[in-house]
C-alpha cells in the first residue's frame, strides 16, 4: 500500500482530499438524479434542465474562483468551496418544488467548477516538476473512488426508499465537509516561479492557451460516450445483453485506474502532449468505428465488438486525458494556475454540457454515419493538434515582439 501512496505529505493529503470528493461525486452520479424524480417526484425533464442549469453556472465560477484561488491561496478558497459544498448539497434535502431545486442546481453546478480550479493550484504546487503526472495519479485515484462511490450508492437504489435516499445524500454533503478538514493537514506552499498573480486575466489574452482550451473542448466531446452514448446504444441498437452496459463501464473504469499514471509519465512537454493528442485522436475513432459495428451482428460478436471497441476507446481517453493535464499546467505561470485552469475547465464545461446533444444527434440519430463523422471530428482535432498548437504559438510570439 505505501507503493500505491504518493510520495510527500502534500502529494498525500491532496490524494485523500481527492479520494473523498470524489467518492461523494460518485454517490450524486448514481442517486442524484432518481432522488430528485423518485423521492421529490420532479419529472425527469425538469430534473434535466437545472443539471444544464447548474453547468452553465460552473463556467464563470470556475474562472473566478479560480482567480480568487490565485490572488487569496488555494488551500484557503478550496476549503471555502467545500464548506459551500457542504451547504448547498444539505439544501437539496430541503427541495421540494421545481425552481427551489433550480436555484440549487445553480449553486451546485458553481460549486463543482470552482473545485476543479481550486484544486489545479495545489496539484501544481505540490506536483513538482511533472504536475501532469501528479493530475494523472488523482485521475486514477478519483475514478476508483467514483466507482466505489457509485457502489455504495446501489444499495439505496436497490433499497428505493426515501431513507436509503436521504442517506446517500447526506453522504454527499459529509464528503465535502471531510474534504475540507483534510486540507488542514496540508503544508504550505509556494508557486515555483516565484511570480505574482496577475492582477489582468492574463489568460483571455494568451492565444497559445486558448487555442489548446479550444482543441481540449472539441476533444472533450467523447466524454459522454461511455456514460450516455454506449448504454443507449447497447440497449436500443445491438443484440447484446444489457448487463454489457455495466460490464463495459467497468472495463473501462479498471483501465483508467491501472494506465493513467503510466501514460501520463510520457508526457513532459508540449511536443510531447501533441504527439499523445495525435494518438488520442486515432484510438477514438477506432473505438467508436468498433462500437458502431456491433449493431447488426448476433449477441456474441457484437460484445466482442463492443469490448475491442471499449478498450481502444479507453486508450484514447487515457492519451487525451494526459495530453490535457500537460496543456493546463504546461501552458500556464505558475502564479496564475487557478485563472488559467478556470478558463480551461470553461471550454471542457461547454464540451461536458453540448456532447449529450452531438451524441443524440449524430450517432443515435443517424447510425453508422453518425458514428463515422464523430470518429473523423475526433480523428482531425487529434491529428491537427500539433500543428495548430506550433501555429499559435509563432503566431503569439511576433505578435509580442510587435
Amino acid at each position: 500500500m505505501t507503493a500505491l501512496l504518493p510520495v510527500g505529505r502534500g502529494r498525500r493529503v491532496v490524494a485523500l482530499t481527492s479520494f473523498v470528493h470524489s467518492f461523494g461525486t460518485g454517490l450524486s452520479l448514481a442517486a442524484g438524479a432518481l432522488f430528485f424524480t423518485r423521492i421529490v417526484g420532479l419529472p425527469a425533464s425538469q430534473v434535466a434542465a437545472g443539471l444544464f442549469a447548474g453547468a452553465l453556472a460552473g463556467l464563470g465560477a470556475g474562472v473566478y474562483v479560480g482567480r480568487s484561488a490565485d490572488r487569496w491561496g488555494a488551500k484557503r478558497v478550496q476549503m471555502a468551496v467545500a464548506a459551500c459544498g457542504t451547504v448547498v448539497n444539505t439544501g437539496l434535502l430541503l427541495v421540494h418544488t421545481f425552481w427551489a431545486y433550480f436555484l440549487v442546481s445553480l449553486l451546485s453546478g458553481a460549486v463543482i467548477a470552482a473545485s476543479w480550479a481550486t484544486l489545479a493550484p495545489l496539484v501544481r504546487g505540490f506536483g513538482g516538476p511533472t504536475p501532469a503526472v501528479f493530475r494523472g495519479y488523482l485521475r486514477s485515484v478519483g475514478n476508483l473512488a467514483i466507482a466505489l462511490g457509485a457502489v455504495a450508492a446501489g444499495f439505496a437504489i436497490q433499497l428505493d426508499t426515501r431513507e436509503a435516499f436521504l442517506t446517500v445524500m447526506i453522504g454527499r454533503s459529509l464528503t465535502y465537509l471531510v474534504s475540507g478538514l483534510i486540507l488542514f493537514w496540508l503544508p504550505p506552499f509556494t508557486v515555483d516561479d516565484g511570480g505574482s498573480p496577475s492582477r489582468g486575466w492574463a489568460a483571455l489574452r494568451d492565444r497559445t492557451y486558448l487555442t489548446a482550451t479550444a482543441i481540449n473542448a472539441v476533444m472533450s466531446l467523447h466524454f459522454t460516450v461511455p456514460t450516455f452514448l454506449l448504454p443507449l446504444w447497447i440497449a436500443d441498437h445491438t443484440s447484446a445483453p444489457r448487463w454489457t452496459i455495466s460490464a463495459m463501464l467497468v472495463l473501462n473504469t479498471i483501465l483508467v485506474v491501472v494506465l493513467q499514471v503510466r501514460f501520463s509519465r510520457s508526457v513532459g512537454d508540449v511536443r510531447s502532449a501533441g504527439t499523445a493528442m495525435r494518438w488520442a485522436g486515432m484510438a477514438l475513432a477506432a473505438g467508436l468505428v468498433l462500437m458502431a459495428l456491433a449493431e447488426k451482428p448476433p449477441s456474441g460478436p457484437a460484445v466482442l465488438l463492443l469490448t475491442a471497441g471499449t478498450i481502444a476507446y479507453t486508450l484514447g481517453e487515457i492519451w487525451h486525458s494526459a495530453a490535457s493535464a500537460e496543456y493546463s499546467f504546461g501552458l500556464a505561470p505558475a502564479a496564475a494556475q487557478g485563472q488559467y485552469a478556470g478558463v480551461f475547465g470553461l471550454g471542457h464545461g461547454l464540451a461536458e454540457g453540448a456532447s449529450p446533444a452531438v451524441m443524440s444527434a449524430l450517432p443515435l440519430a443517424l447510425g453508422l454515419p453518425g458514428w463515422l463523422l464523430l470518429a473523423a471530428l475526433l480523428l482531425a482535432t487529434g491529428l491537427t493538434c500539433r500543428p495548430f498548437m506550433a501555429r499559435s504559438s509563432i503566431v503569439q510570439g511576433l505578435s509580442r515582439q510587435g
